[in-house]
């Protein structure tokens, strides 16, 4: 088994309920070593409910869940993770340098402290208060306590959330850094840019099943929308009224086309316009796959 296709933590039919509420219905979900997954969803679509059964965090009412062939809560597994959840109990009257040591206590082979500041770029961090930082810091603390070990897998529950581009572009290098060594990645993020530019895998829950799983690349091909851009002397309104435009808007000097069948658009453009230039046709991004599959799935 190569280490690409070696999973090391799986929920198998699970599912979950909250009273009468069904989070989670006979979910099967693999996270293989080395890469990135990310779990995509709208709010309630069960992927925190999913984090938190494969953290040993919940319990599942039905199927199965194991974590390196173990059970999540087993002490030799959780050595062998770090996790990064909306929600935190961390000593607010700690210092991040404080937090850094006590959370390298919890590691039997620890990463250095040099080593944790320099990937989650936490430098200017290390002397303040937790509970005197902004939302943002607060994250960029977190994310350093969550690679204190050297994990071999990260769970990641929205991990960007409130972060500065800066911030995230640190955060998001030092992932592909830490995959390229082994580490496998569930990540759970609202921003689908986040996905498109990190994810190995991905798949979209909804109402607590899983409706699409793949390649970015293959959840994309999913939707049959293209997107065609192009400079025209047509208005946008004569092209609105073509039967296969969904719609058209303006992007400075170029008109941006949203439809489903890209080659008869293209065809009657340059039929009704010779002085056409600048022509573009691109295929749905993530976005716009995730909102048409969980359409349908509602």
């Amino acid at each position: 088994m190569s280490p690409q296709t070696e999973v090391i933590a799986r929920l198998e039919a699970a599912s979950k309920r909250y009273g009468q509420m069904l989070a989670l219905d006979g979910v099967n979900l693999d996270v293989r070593r080395g890469e990135v997954l990310a779990l995509l969803g709208p709010n309630g679509a069960g992927k925190t409910t999913a984090v938190s059964l494969l953290l040993g965090l919940l319990q599942a009412d039905g199927g199965s869940v194991t974590l390196f062939d173990q059970a999540p809560k087993s002490l030799p597994a959780r050595r062998r993770i770090g996790a990064m959840l909306q929600t935190t109990g961390v000593p607010e009257t700690l210092t991040i340098g404080e937090l850094i040591t006590l959370f390298r206590s919890y590691y039997t082979g620890p990463r250095t402290v040099a080593d944790i500041v320099a990937l989650a770029g936490v430098e200017d961090l290390l002397k303040r208060r937790y509970g005197k930082l902004s939302g943002g810091q607060q994250r960029r603390a977190q994310f350093a306590l969550a690679i204190c070990g050297h994990a071999e897998i990260l769970f990641l529950d929205e991990p960007t959330t409130g972060l500065d581009i800066e911030a995230r572009e640190t955060m998001w290098k030092t992932i592909r850094q830490l995959v390229g060594e082994g580490c496998a990645v569930a990540l759970t993020t609202h921003y689908l840019e986040e996905a498109e530019a990190l994810a190995d895998r991905v798949a979209v829950l909804a109402k607590g099943r899983i409706v699409a799983e793949g390649s970015v690349g293959a959840i994309r091909a999913r939707v049959a929308q293209r997107r065609i851009r192009c400079v025209s002397a047509l208005t946008a309104d004569t092209i609105a009224r073509w039967p296969e435009v969904r719609s058209v808007a303006h992007d400075g000097e170029r008109i941006e086309i949203v439809t489903d069948a890209a080659e008869t658009v293209v065809r009657q453009l340059l039929f009704e316009d010779a002085g056409l230039s600048e022509l573009e046709v691109r295929r749905a991004g993530l976005a716009e796959a995730f909102v048409e599959i969980t359409k349908e799935a509602a």
